[in-house]
Order: structure tokens, then sequence, then C-alpha cells
């Protein structure tokens, strides 16, 4: 049985494994407080279940700028490695879409690091999602995370 819903705040451990493929830095302390910081912010998180299980997971807000207007920013989306290309991906963005349409939003939107060619072959031929743009990021953080 397959299911999509919003996760709850109390099952992230649940989350946590599927989280680390994608965010390989973090650990599960460090992922709860972070997103603790980012709900009052509009983060949210809808996982796909199957079978009672989460295989994949997207964290995402809906955002305001001056170039998409309202839209939804997807911060994260990634499906379990043992279940990828079952198109659980495709299903869990799709609802994101939906959920976009049903409250009047512009877009969605994502970036995705420039090493990860498969994914942008899923975003731009399986979502028709276009390239519009590169993100450019300049870290302020030395060794040992410390600012410099």
């Amino acid at each position: 049985m397959i299911e999509i819903k919003e996760l709850d705040i109390n099952e992230l451990e649940q989350a946590f494994p599927i989280v680390k493929q994608l965010r390989t830095h973090l650990n599960f302390e460090d992922y709860v407080e972070l997103v603790k910081k980012m709900k009052p912010h509009g983060y949210q998180i809808f996982c796909l279940f199957e079978n009672g299980k989460i295989v994949s997971y997207a964290g995402f807000a809906i955002l305001t700028n001056l170039y998409y207007g309202e839209h939804i920013w997807v911060y994260e989306l990634v499906t379990d490695e043992a279940n990828r290309n079952k198109g659980y991906g495709k299903l869990l963005l799709s609802h994101i879409e939906k959920y976009a349409k049903n409250n009047s939003l512009n877009c969605v939107a994502l970036s995705s690091g420039l090493q990860k060619e498969d994914a942008h072959r899923f975003y731009e031929t399986g979502m028709n999602y276009n390239k519009v743009s590169y993100v450019f990021k300049k870290n302020l953080l030395g060794k040992n995370n410390k600012r410099i």
C-alpha cells in the first residue's frame, strides 16, 4: 500500500535514514535541531510510505520572492536507495505540485547539485522541469565550522 502524508515532528527518527542518504553531513541530533528551527519558517515534510515504511522524503517551504512570486521551494527530495526507479520520487513531487496548485502558488522550484546527473535527468525528462539558473554559494565557515 502506498500513502503520502505530512510527517509529524515526532516521526523524524523514522525519516532520518532516508534524509541521511542525501544530507550525508548531518547526524540525527543536528537534523532534528535544524528541522525545529525551520518549522516556524514554514518548513514542511511530505513522505511517501510503502506498507507503513518511509521510502521517499520531501522537505519544502512556501516562499515569496520577486522572480517566482509565491512558490514552493523544495529543499530535499530523496528516495531510499533500495527503492529508486519505482516511481516514488515522481509520485511525491507530483503530490507537491498538486499541493502548490491547490494553494494557488505560481510554481515549484528546487536546486540540485552539479554532480547529480541522474537527478537532473529525472527533473528535466521525467518531470518536465526547466533548468533556469545556476546557484552560487560562498562558504563563510572555515575548518570545524568556525566563522572566517
